[in-house]
């Protein structure tokens, strides 16, 4: 991807989207849609906070040109022309990175990588709203993963040891409050794990994360954001594909035709999008066991209105 003109100095008033700024020059080789997404939320949220000082008006417009020159590049890209396939996009990716830095939490291992993973999830689901509002699952997710990078980034810098996995959030706590914290200190590009802190995706836990509830399709993919490094091996130009467990298909699946009575609301139309969208999303990391998941559902809630 062509390197885009660099940024004027950020004014002042935009320091709340700063990190968001600095995830999209992380994302730009490594996820450009990620990346695009990043500049448009920071784009939304600085022509809300000042469009009128001329240092703010520079600024905004050299982020316009960014914006322009990507969507250009990116023209072809579904996540970039059609709003669901790109919100479903940034939802697995965002819950990739959460989904893995909470594994290592977990486990009890603390780092600078595992601190900024939880730190860029907050930040990317940040990023969601620019297809409109939060669901609950997104605003716990959020913050969760924000009090946690502040949490256990003040445990290292203060000789403490983080206590391992989910503990009590007091709902007075204002998060939001000390999000600089979350994200001081960490590395502008993230590190590379031990070998001990690779990620399985089999071993990811069901159930809540301090009422934080996982969504349909939350899978992670085998290799993460993060970037966690394959185990070393004898190197082959072939590539191998990977040998997946797929779900048992319920049989009564099978029969599509909905019963005559069955109402569906406008609730379960939008339930069963999400889960086609998620297991579109799926498809998209080659994900088959969590597509077949998300597919039955869907269509086990338009066929007899049940879940």
């Amino acid at each position: 991807m062509a390197a885009l003109a660099p940024l004027p100095p950020l004014p002042a008033q935009f320091k709340s989207i700063q990190h968001h700024l600095r995830t999209a020059q992380e994302h730009d080789k490594r996820d450009p849609v990620v990346a695009y997404y990043c500049r448009l939320y920071a784009m939304q949220t600085g022509m809300k906070i000042d469009s009128k000082t001329p240092e703010c008006r520079k600024f905004l417009s050299k982020l316009m040109d960014q914006l322009e020159a990507l969507k250009k590049q990116l023209g072809d890209n579904e996540a970039i022309t059609q709003e669901i396939v790109g919100c479903a996009h940034l939802e697995n990716y965002a819950l990739k990175m959460f989904l893995y830095a909470d594994n290592e939490d977990r486990a009890g291992r603390f780092h600078k990588n595992m601190i900024k993973s939880f730190y860029t999830a907050s930040l990317l689901i940040d990023v969601i709203t620019v297809f409109g509002e939060l669901t609950d699952e997104n605003v716990k997710h959020r913050k969760y993963a924000r009090w946690k990078a502040t949490y256990i980034h003040n445990c290292l810098k203060n000789g403490e040891t983080p206590q391992a996995g989910p503990v009590g959030i007091e709902e007075d706590n204002d998060v939001e409050e000390n999000e600089d914290a979350g994200a001081a200190s960490l590395p502008t590009q993230p590190t590379q794990p031990s070998s001990s802190s690779t990620y399985d995706p089999s071993n990811m836990p069901s159930g809540n994360y301090t009422g934080i509830q996982i969504p349909p399709g939350a899978h992670a993919p085998a290799n993460t954001p993060a970037e966690v490094p394959h185990s070393t091996g004898v190197a082959s130009n072939t590539i191998q594909p990977t040998q997946q467990t797929i779900p048992a298909i319920d049989p009564a699946l099978f029969n599509t035709i909905s019963q005559g009575d069955i109402r569906l609301t406008p609730e379960d139309f939008a339930r069963a999008q999400k889960y086609c969208k998620y297991a579109g999303s799926a498809l998209q990391y080659e994900d088959v066991s969590t597509a077949v998941q998300n597919l039955q559902k869907a269509l086990k809630l338009l066929t007899t209105g049940r879940e």
